[in-house]
């Protein structure tokens, strides 16, 4: 686009911008979902190096390297990481990529407002990795931050703050961007209800964010007036309550892992059809399962609650409410099978990664549904159990429906095929290792190890050592992603055909075409 105005020279640099200007200035949809897609992958291994610290200290009883002070920094950071720096802008990331391309629209709606919503990223992400190096060091009350913890601590829960706000603002204006071009720029013909999944749940998904961000936004505002400005909202001296934190966070909390996931609903209902050649069972009960998802993330917060000391009747209220929200959950695991079956599948990369999403995200469902349960969860919360829950729905649901959705996209992006058997020897061991590194931690909680700790009892050492040794293994299967398969998938290949998935494994999926007319028999006519 190029901008004149009188009385100035007419700028050409801004015509076709190259080098550092084509990205700085990015208005065009694709460019910016690329540099989403940069900046989470920087952010996946910037948290998962974290991860490995904190597994490193854990592979043994005792402190070996780290004081449990800085232990639970890298917990802190490991968290917002990864939520708020590698799931959230990886699925905006697939938004801005993918939306206009499936809805017909030439661009995003607003397109220096995406630019915008991108470049508040990088200066919160330096944040948060600067807060490691200020007096007192990073925040350490956990990604959750609770008061009274986070009312006390230095400089780096204060970066952390600052650093959440400007993802927020971020977050509420791509969401805006989102519906505002779903709702408003589809092409003629596109109702709503012929819309592609992925689109779908990234309208509702979008409507999500605008709702609980600045809710988000109250509790750390109202956290840094508590630590600087003489406030009590969450002092008991002062008549306060820490409590009203826990609340005012999970009403957030709550709709911001559905936020993670929905977005990963819709690839998966997307690459299913594609490799089971049918359509997708179920379409219209898809989309009210998933707006119906949305509705209920709203009342059941207080499941992550349970200790607190609230009457038995909101404990009740909580459990019932957070069993229901299984009902479209499974609605959408029964409509994925049913679309496989009897289908004409083959198992390239995206379809490993999206029944391997499907495996492991039901248990991660299952023990969701466990946790539901109050007496259950009283026992269970704050151990590695509840860790081992929602790993399994944020690892192998977000991050699998990531790859998944890489995988069947980036020939679109880049132009080239990635390479078949990397990709495969990256699902298994991703699926692997996951389950190498998370499954034992559910034995662990069930023991009762506690999460959040730098040391534990002897009796929990080997389980450890287990999860320790498939979190390097994990980890690495993600450098093997980056080297052998991202970076070269960018930097050439074999050029990708116009429909990469159509003779997919030299199985020819076409439709057969009709008769010519006159070859049909002509119906007989009634004396």
């Amino acid at each position: 686009m190029s901008i004149s105005t009188p009385g100035h020279a007419h700028d050409h640099a801004f015509d076709h911008p190259t080098g550092m200007q084509r990205w700085l200035f990015a208005t065009n949809h694709k460019d910016i979902g690329s540099l989403y897609l940069f900046f989470s992958l920087t952010m996946l291994f910037s948290g998962g190096v974290l991860a490995l610290m904190i597994r490193t200290e854990l592979f043994q009883p005792g402190l070996q390297f780290f004081q449990p002070e800085f232990f639970n920094q890298l917990t802190t950071m490991h968290g917002i990481m990864m939520v708020f720096g590698a799931i959230m802008p990886a699925f905006v990331g697939f938004a801005n990529w993918m939306i206009p391309l499936q809805i017909g629209a030439p661009d995003m709606a607003f397109a220096r407002m995406n630019n915008f919503s991108f470049w508040l990223l990088p200066p919160a992400a330096l944040l948060l990795a600067c807060s490691f190096f200020v007096p007192g060091g990073a925040a350490a009350g956990g990604w959750t931050m609770y008061a009274p913890l986070s009312t006390q601590m230095g400089a780096g829960m204060d970066m952390a703050i600052f650093a959440l706000h400007l993802m927020g603002a971020s977050s509420i204006m791509g969401s805006i961007n989102i519906i505002v071009t779903i709702l408003n720029m589809r092409a003629p013909g596109m109702t709503l209800m012929k819309m592609p999944m992925f689109c779908w749940t990234w309208l509702i998904t979008a409507y999500l964010l605008i709702a609980v961000m600045p809710v988000l936004a109250g509790a750390i505002t109202m956290t840094l007036t508590d630590r600087h400005f003489g406030t009590s909202f969450f002092n008991a001296a002062g008549g306060g309550d820490p409590v009203m934190f826990q609340h005012i966070f999970w009403f957030f909390g709550h709709p911001e892992v559905y936020i993670m996931i929905l977005p990963g609903f819709g690839i998966i209902s997307q690459i299913l059809p594609a490799f089971a050649r049918k359509p997708l069972f179920g379409y219209a009960s898809m989309v009210y399962a998933t707006a119906s998802i949305a509705i209920l993330s709203f009342i059941v917060w207080a499941h992550h609650m349970f200790t607190t000391g609230m009457p038995v009747t909101s404990q009740l209220f909580f459990m019932y409410a957070t069993m229901l929200i299984a009902v479209p959950t499974g609605v959408k695991v029964f409509n994925w099978i049913a679309t496989m079956w009897k289908g004409s599948m083959t198992f390239e990369t995206p379809m490993l990664f999206a029944i391997g999403f499907i495996f492991v995200f039901t248990m991660g469902g299952f023990t969701g549904l466990i946790l539901a349960v109050t007496p259950i969860d009283i026992q269970l919360q704050d151990t590695y159990y509840v860790v081992a829950h929602f790993h399994y729905v944020l690892v192998a649901g977000s991050l699998f429906a990531l790859f998944a959705g890489f995988y069947y996209w980036s020939s679109k992006w880049t132009g080239h095929m990635y390479n078949e058997f990397r990709g495969k020897m990256h699902f298994w061991n991703s699926l692997i290792w996951f389950n190498v590194t998370f499954f034992p931690m559910h034995f662990l909680g069930l023991a009762g190890m506690p999460r959040r700790y730098a040391d534990y009892p002897a009796q929990f050492t080997d389980w450890n050592m287990v999860v320790s040794i498939g979190a390097f293994g994990f980890g690495l299967s993600q450098a093997y992603f980056l080297f052998f398969i991202v970076i070269p998938t960018i930097r050439g290949g074999t050029k990708a055909p116009a429909k990469p998935w159509d003779g997919a494994e030299g199985l020819e999926w076409t439709v057969p075409s009709p008769a010519p007319f006159h070859t049909f028999e002509t119906p007989p006519t009634v004396k």
